[in-house]
């Protein structure tokens, strides 16, 4: 019946559904408890009956978001795509900047601060992070081809490895790393421990993933190489690991981004990168909220440059898909 209405009547459902958006939003935003302060200071002579009506204001508020969230929605319909996207980019970006301002901050203090925040602490995460990724690279592909191996020994120490680093904390593993190793004799300093807990963790993760995409080369690409007569070695630099990248990038990037937050937590032990300075820096003046947005804010734009290498690999290794 429903369906026979919504095909009868198109336009005056869609209408209809419309309407039905705008007062689930109106409802949620009023139950979320939205202010109507808002209705005050952009209508000063409302300011008294805000006051005394605060349900009905409240109400009338969370309708007007609504109604404003619809014609933003109806104009952005109405451009290209890209633009859709930009659009919608700079309008999220002005809101969370509007919520950073809300809190009252000393752009001051953050702008004395930054500074010395990016030559030391950028620094140092970029440089933990990039020996990391590299480091777990290799031992993802070597954890990989083991637990692909017929060899017994070989495939019980892939799974203890990957079972093992992918069961405990990553936290756990630098405190294990940095104050266990020295009980053995072994004395590792605060970046090394880092760096040897981060590769350690996300090869164990980064393993399973070039495993799944080696798997994914169909057997065929196998056995003609060996027909034209090139070594197993070959077969999988040449032919198998060429294929599998285009399946193995997108989840390895992911992995990346995540290894380059989680190098916070290497702050621990003292090193200081973003995280650390942050936290230091914003006790100096009671000052943590802004020192932890512009940490915040400095790991967000790490991590779209990161998005943005990943894209442009993925496009590279796309072309031969498209092949």
């Amino acid at each position: 019946m429903l369906a026979r209405l919504i095909l009868t009547y198109p336009d005056a459902a869609r209408r209809l559904g419309v309407a039905l958006i705008i007062l689930v939003i109106t409802l949620g935003l009023f139950l979320l408890g939205v202010s109507s302060s808002w209705l005050g200071y952009l209508l000063p002579s409302s300011a008294s009956w805000v006051t005394d009506n605060p349900v009905v204001s409240r109400l009338l508020s969370s309708l007007l978001i609504a109604l404003i969230l619809a014609a933003n929605w109806t104009l952005l319909r109405l451009l290209p795509r890209r633009y859709q996207t930009i659009g919608v980019w700079i309008e999220l970006f002005v809101l969370l900047m509007l919520f950073f301002y809300s809190f009252n901050l000393s752009f001051t203090f953050i702008a004395k601060k930054i500074g010395f925040l990016i030559t030391q602490g950028v620094t140092t995460t970029l440089f933990i992070s990039a020996i990391s990724i590299a480091v777990a690279t290799v031992i993802a592909l070597a954890g990989a081809i083991a637990k692909l191996s017929r060899n017994g020994v070989i495939y019980g120490l892939a799974t203890f490895y990957t079972s093992l680093f992918r069961g405990l904390p990553l936290l756990m593993q630098i405190y294990i790393i940095y104050l266990g190793l020295p009980q053995v004799g072994y004395v590792i300093g605060a970046i090394p421990a880092g760096i040897l807990a981060l590769s350690l963790c996300y090869g164990a993760y980064m393993t399973e993933i070039f495993r799944a995409g080696i798997e994914s080369i169909d057997r065929g690409q196998s056995e003609a190489s060996t027909a034209l007569g090139l070594k197993p070695g070959q077969t999988m630099a040449l032919v198998i690991l060429p294929q599998a990248m285009r399946i193995i990038i997108p989840p390895t990037g992911n992995q990346f981004i995540a290894m380059l937050k989680d190098s916070s937590l290497v702050s621990v032990v003292g090193v200081w990168e973003i995280m650390y300075l942050a936290r230091t820096m914003g006790q100096t003046e009671f000052r943590h909220i802004e020192m932890l947005i512009t940490a915040s804010m400095i790991y967000w734009l790490l991590s779209i440059g990161l998005e943005y290498a990943q894209s442009r690999i993925e496009a590279r290794f796309g072309r031969f898909n498209v092949r």
